[in-house]
């Protein structure tokens, strides 16, 4: 009889931890009340700061730019040193087709996310073959080779002088990109929401679990029937078509496109901040944007010289008191004061005589 009761409860005690993971899974889905004061900043922002609003729209950008290789490296655990290569590639659809009359704003922002995303899909399979130093090499070396195609064809890319005079018809027929950069940086920010929304059911989604996996134990994923091939594919191609939209965006709100979307400093300048505000947990590259850009605005005012020098101690010392980046390291912190709370309230007063 005991026996028969102990397998009875088996399932159910076998399945606890179960449905208790599923649980926390699903309520970490939800929208938490500091996500909703998070996108509350930019209308705040809209209002006090007036007259900043070419700086805070390439914030925006630049924070779609890190996002989309947060999703390639802080969930598949793809590290690119040429994610630049897709961002190029946005700027300059926008660029060729603006300079040639065609300059609706909608319609080019998707035509550069297809296009850079078919270079993506495209340069995924050579990432497929090798470790994760040739992908280094791989992504470094595509983006190379388009920034030297893009520097020889002048004719096409206007090399080092860029593509000036970029047209960008009015948004949906009815808003007008003005000099003060208003419209421009409304726009970015509506964008940058759109596509955060979707990476963010994206990766609470069964796929988006999926590339966790894949990226703590790449050899055991296979074993429970996860295709790991596939899930890095469109993952990359999905980073890429982001890269190429915000590339795209820069290139409508500034109305000029020039070689330096190509360059490898932009590729090294994104992982800094993708490390510098942590990666792996999407808002984190949106904040690593946010201080990176603000830090060298100030600098770059304060020390014209040397401004260089401190942003680098600046990152040295996140590097080692703050490893998990600005928003991994906060987490730390209240996950571990939450259980110092939890300890506190199981000690017994007996216990604490």
């Amino acid at each position: 009889m005991s026996t028969l009761s102990m397998n009875h409860k088996s399932p159910s005690t076998a399945g606890a931890p179960e449905h208790e993971a599923l649980a926390r899974y699903r309520r970490a889905a939800h929208w938490k009340p500091l996500e909703y004061v998070f996108w509350c900043l930019p209308v705040i922002a809209y209002f006090l700061f007036p007259g900043n609003y070419l700086l805070l729209s390439q914030i925006a950008i630049t924070g779609l730019f890190a996002l989309s290789l947060d999703l390639i490296f802080g969930y598949a655990g793809l590290i690119s040193l040429g994610h630049a290569a897709f961002f190029g590639v946005g700027a300059y659809t926008v660029g060729l087709l603006g300079t040639h009359g065609f300059g609706d704003p909608i319609l080019c922002l998707l035509l550069a996310g297809l296009f850079a995303g078919i270079l993506g899909f495209l340069s995924s399979f050579l990432l497929l073959r090798g470790n994760d130093l040739s992908r280094l090499m791989v992504t470094l070396g595509v983006a190379l080779m388009l920034f030297e195609l893009a520097n020889k064809f002048t004719s096409i890319t206007g090399g080092v002088d860029g593509m000036p005079g970029v047209e960008v018809k009015p948004i949906l027929g009815l808003f007008d990109f003005d000099m003060f950069g208003r419209v421009g940086y409304i726009y970015s920010v509506v964008v940058l929401f759109v596509l955060f929304w979707f990476a963010r059911r994206l990766v609470y989604s069964p796929f988006g679990q999926s590339l966790r996996g894949i990226r703590m134990n790449v050899l055991r994923m296979p074993a429970l029937g996860v295709p790991v091939n596939r899930r890095l594919v469109k993952i990359y191609t999905i980073g890429a078509a982001y890269a190429g939209v915000a590339g795209a965006l820069l290139a409508q709100t500034n109305q000029f496109v020039s070689l330096d979307v190509l360059s490898f400093q932009r590729s090294a300048d994104l992982l800094l901040i993708l490390i510098l505000g942590g990666a792996g947990h999407l808002y984190g590259g949106i904040l690593g944007a946010v201080v990176f850009v603000v830090i060298n605005y100030f600098l770059s005012d304060m020390n014209p010289q040397y401004w260089q020098f401190w942003l680098g101690l600046i990152l040295v010392l996140v590097v080692l008191f703050a490893r998990g980046g600005i928003l991994g390291t906060a987490q730390q912190w209240i996950e571990s004061s939450r259980q110092k709370a939890r300890a506190r309230r199981n000690v017994s007063p007996g216990d604490v005589s």
